[in-house]
């Protein structure tokens, strides 16, 4: 590693331009001198621009963390340095960057630090970076959750210089996203402050800050109209807490954390304790009612007795399907979690489960026919594949791309349709069941088709399949 003494290290820019009449090539990472006498760096995105019209452009420091090119007096090369040879001298006190210009002017950095020393940057502070490979570079600073552990961010899409990338670091000036996140964090120790003895407000808390008594008072006045009503079963909607706010507590929605920042999110559709428990009858009553313990467990209690429904009813449109097939299938079993009977399914832990929330038995069984389906496909190989032609077809504002037909070991049918635009698509894989091929005429068997591929939901209608004679024959007819 570099032996010169990091702390005595000064770097200093004195070769200059200016972007108005020699601009950087594109994609150019650059220190910048500001018109506010300030400094930052950036990669150059020039605007297309018509000859002898003025330059255009921004420098990008990262996802909607830009510099305009008004703001710009100077630019500098930034990463085209190698200081290598200069950085294994012991000896070594400067480093000069560039040719100095005729007005003699130039930028010197030093109180450069290292990770080594137990020196950080403080969170969205902008900093001038000396890598590893000997060159400079610049990122923003963006702290992991785990301590003493974080990347330089230095362009869109959270591209990002590692720690490990790092050699020492130096701050530069500061600017509105570094701003900003100063003061955030002036707000976070100012409310903690305030937090640290919160009040209640007498009517609003009459039954007290356990938000657990308010669930059970709600859980008491639905049990006249839902017997089974439970507060385990309440709280499967966003269930609410007690949070101090501002000095006060509140009753709030916990929804994660945005940013950074713990999102929550305060009840405010009342004043009084009794009309927060009348609130969460009514917000968690569509959950209570379809939770009745007599629908969603209608075959008992035995996980078995599921499995073997949704077996059954695949394997007489799928009549290869055997259990040897269905290995790789989720495992499920029924548990009670927190006091509440549920459909589980086995994680990969050996005590690791997902509760499986349904309304119904039907539900459930329905959800393992859609697995076991899957699994008969992936073990029926694919014989023959009749790519369908079509021309420019919109399926839901998206562009159909695929419309594959495939002819399986087991004689069986199945149809692959994908579509999509420039930035995102999808795809869907239909299984022709055998009743369709029942029907004696095309034209028959087209109309059982389209029920489980409609024209209209997924591009090709009856007479667009229809006028294709190569499938007709692919089909069998």
């Amino acid at each position: 590693m570099f032996q010169c003494d990091h702390t005595k290290l000064k770097i200093r820019f004195q070769e200059f331009h200016k972007t108005e009449t020699d601009p950087p090539e594109y994609g150019e990472f650059c220190f910048l001198k500001l018109i506010d006498g300030s400094h930052t760096a950036g990669i150059w995105y020039p605007n297309h621009v018509k000859e002898g019209e003025p330059v255009s452009g921004k420098f990008s420091r990262g996802s909607f963390d830009e510099v305009e090119l008004e703001e710009v007096s100077r630019w500098h090369f930034l990463r085209r340095y190698d200081m290598t040879g200069c950085l294994e001298k012991a000896g070594t006190k400067q480093i000069n960057l560039g040719t100095p210009g005729e007005d003699g002017d130039f930028t010197e950095f030093d109180g450069f630090k290292t990770f080594q020393d137990g020196d950080f940057p403080k969170k969205k502070q902008y900093c001038l970076l000396i890598l590893n490979e000997g060159r400079l570079a610049a990122g923003r600073w963006e702290p992991y959750k785990e301590k003493n552990k974080g990347s330089f961010i230095y362009a869109s899409a959270l591209a990002s210089y590692g720690m490990d990338k790092v050699w020492a670091w130096t701050e530069l000036s500061s600017d509105k996203v570094f701003a900003e996140e100063e003061e955030k964090e002036q707000e976070r120790i100012r409310e903690n402050e305030l937090n640290e003895h919160p009040v209640a407000d007498p009517e609003l808390f009459q039954y007290g800050t356990d938000i657990e008594v308010y669930y059970e008072k709600a859980m008491e006045k639905m049990h006249k109209e839902y017997p089974w009503a439970s507060v385990a079963q309440m709280k499967k909607e966003t269930p609410y807490r007690i949070v101090p706010r501002h000095g006060k507590y509140i009753f709030g929605q916990d929804w994660g954390t945005f940013m950074g920042e713990k999102d929550i999110r305060e009840w405010t559709k009342g004043s009084t304790a009794d009309e927060f428990v009348d609130f969460l009858c009514e917000y968690t009553r569509e959950r209570v009612k379809n939770s009745d313990p007599a629908v969603k467990f209608a075959y008992g209690y035995d996980i078995a007795v599921y499995l073997k429904k949704a077996y059954d009813k695949v394997k007489n449109d799928y009549r290869w399907l055997e259990k040897g097939m269905l290995k790789e299938c989720r495992q499920y079993e029924i548990q009670k979690v927190d006091g509440e009977w549920e459909f589980v399914r086995k994680d990969g832990e050996p005590d690791g489960y997902r509760v499986w929330d349904v309304r119904s038995a039907e539900a459930f069984v329905k959800d393992v026919e859609r697995e076991y389906q899957e699994a008969a496909l992936k073990a029926n190989p694919v014989v023959e594949e009749y790519p369908v032609p079509f021309g420019s077809v919109d399926v839901n504002g998206w562009g159909l791309e695929k419309y594959i037909v495939s002819r399986l070991q087991s004689g069986d049918y199945k149809v692959y349709v994908q579509a999509g635009d420039r930035t995102t698509g999808g795809s869907r894989t239909f299984f022709i069941t055998p009743d369709c091929f029942e029907e004696k005429t095309y034209e028959a068997f087209l109309d059982r088709y389209l029920e489980i591929i409609p024209g209209g939901a997924f591009g090709l209608g009856k007479e667009d399949l229809a006028a294709d004679q190569e499938l007709k024959k692919f089909f069998g007819y």
